[in-house]
């Protein structure tokens, strides 16, 4: 629609401000005007008078995307995420990938698929490297295209992160361990090989999601300056036999041409369930392949370490935890009040404070996770935004603000915990979980 039309409907909202259909509809037009910023005004006016609303918060999230305020999105897509339709089912899997968030972008692709598996979206496929066929690319054929320099796509696939410990808040106990397993022996070989221990291995890190288990991996390749790869389950299996262990071999060889790298693999426990609780024999051998990849049988693992995550350790195949494979497993817990303040101030740099009393913060988010800290800061961004629309004025975050993202905010870790108490009781004759219970002080 053209501007005259926009400005009649501006006009007759002005007179008629609590008539939700028509300021809807008027929001609506600004979105497809490409007027983001006033859409994101009027969708929000409409659900501060219907709230729940679920035409406005699809279009308010759309005008984040399309404002890169990706983090603002996903907060609503996520609320609404059993409601969506196709379109904003894409925007959501694009707003995932914006963040990061590799492995749920392609959980919910493919609940598009399955909805309509003649759709296809060629920037989602390029960066999820999906195909309609299901043949994943050839890694022993293909590797340079797929992974080499020059390509935009590989540069998620093989980079070399600037990230360092110094970045990463709190983890003291987390870095000790990843240093004296894996930094240490890489930058002290002589000394290590007077004891016989070689450069590499795996560590094993668990612990409730959004506690910085990718982000540590990615600071230990920028720690000791080494390439770095970050792997899910969707980047190796496929519908043909025979091809996931290809890609699994295609994976490693190309950690071990550019050792020394770091081979991060995200959600572990779903690669390396236990072979007991395996239907499929397919997925038996794609198990048996990767013990035998981390064992370096056919060739050398030197110089390649391996971190590895997961929500769900006691769902990981033991034999994943035998001396040369993730013979380290570390539990990694929310932060504690001294790394929220590191975290929380980490997160404010950059973004309008007038007074934020990160300390204050820190005392009232116990067992909060550093994504759940980020979702708190979203939560009182997205109020200023809506302060600052009204008024016209920019309205700076204040502790407050802050505060009252906490209450609106509770942390998600508290049912991971739920869930890890009964492993750690009552399947623990290892002691693997032993940290568990010290975090939740309880004596077995």
């Amino acid at each position: 629609m053209d501007n005259e039309t926009i400005r009649q409907l501006k006009e007759a909202v002005e007179l008629s401000p609590e008539n939700v259909p028509l300021r809807l509809h008027l929001a609506e037009v600004l979105l497809k005007a490409n007027a983001f910023s006033d859409a994101a005004a009027q969708f929000s006016e409409v659900l501060n008078r219907s709230y729940g609303n679920l035409k406005a918060k699809l279009g308010l999230a759309e005008a984040y995307f399309h404002q890169q305020k990706y983090s603002a999105a996903l907060i609503i897509y996520e609320e609404v995420q059993d409601s969506m339709p196709v379109p904003a089912m894409v925007l959501y899997v694009k707003c995932l990938i914006k963040e990061h968030s590799r492995a749920q972008a392609v959980e919910v692709y493919q609940k598009v698929i399955a909805l309509h598996p003649e759709f296809r979206d060629e920037e989602i496929d390029q960066y999820l490297r999906l195909s309609g066929t299901g043949n994943s690319a050839e890694f022993d054929e293909e590797e340079d295209d797929i992974f080499g320099e020059s390509d935009a796509d590989s540069k998620y696939f093989l980079e070399k992160p600037s990230t360092k410990f110094s970045d990463v808040g709190g983890m003291q106990r987390i870095k000790d361990e990843i240093s004296l397993k894996i930094i240490q022996p890489l930058l002290n070989p002589d000394l290590y090989k007077a004891f016989g221990k070689k450069t590499g291995g795996g560590i094993l890190m668990y612990g409730p999601p959004g506690c910085g288990k990718t982000f540590i991996a990615k600071a230990t390749a920028g720690q000791i300056d080494a390439k770095f790869i970050s792997i899910g389950l969707h980047d190796i299996l496929d519908m043909w036999i025979g091809n996931s262990e290809k890609n699994l071999h295609g994976i490693f060889e190309l950690a071990r041409k550019n050792a020394p790298c770091v081979l991060f693999f995200d959600e572990v426990d779903a690669m390396g369930a236990s072979r007991n609780d395996m239907k499929q024999s397919a997925m038996r051998h794609v198990i048996n392949q990767f013990l035998s990849e981390m064992d370096g049988i056919n060739s050398s693992n030197e110089g390649v370490l391996i971190l590895a995550a997961t929500n769900a350790p006691w769902s990981v195949d033991p034999a994943f935890r035998r001396p040369g494979r993730f013979d380290r497993v570390i539990f990694v817990e929310p932060p504690d009040e001294k790394a929220r303040e590191e975290i929380i101030a980490s997160m404010l740099q950059n973004k309008p404070v007038k007074e934020a009393d990160v300390k204050k913060i820190a005392q009232q988010t116990q067992d909060y996770s550093g994504a759940d800290l980020q979702a708190v800061i979203d939560i009182a961004i997205e109020e200023k935004l809506r302060e600052s629309l009204s008024t016209g004025v920019l309205q700076p975050l204040t502790t407050k603000d802050l505060l009252k993202g906490v209450k609106q905010h509770r942390p998600t870790t508290l049912e991971w915990f739920a869930s890890a108490r009964n492993y750690a009781l009552y399947a623990n004759e290892s002691g693997l979980y032993d940290d568990i219970l010290k975090f939740l002080k309880i004596k077995k």
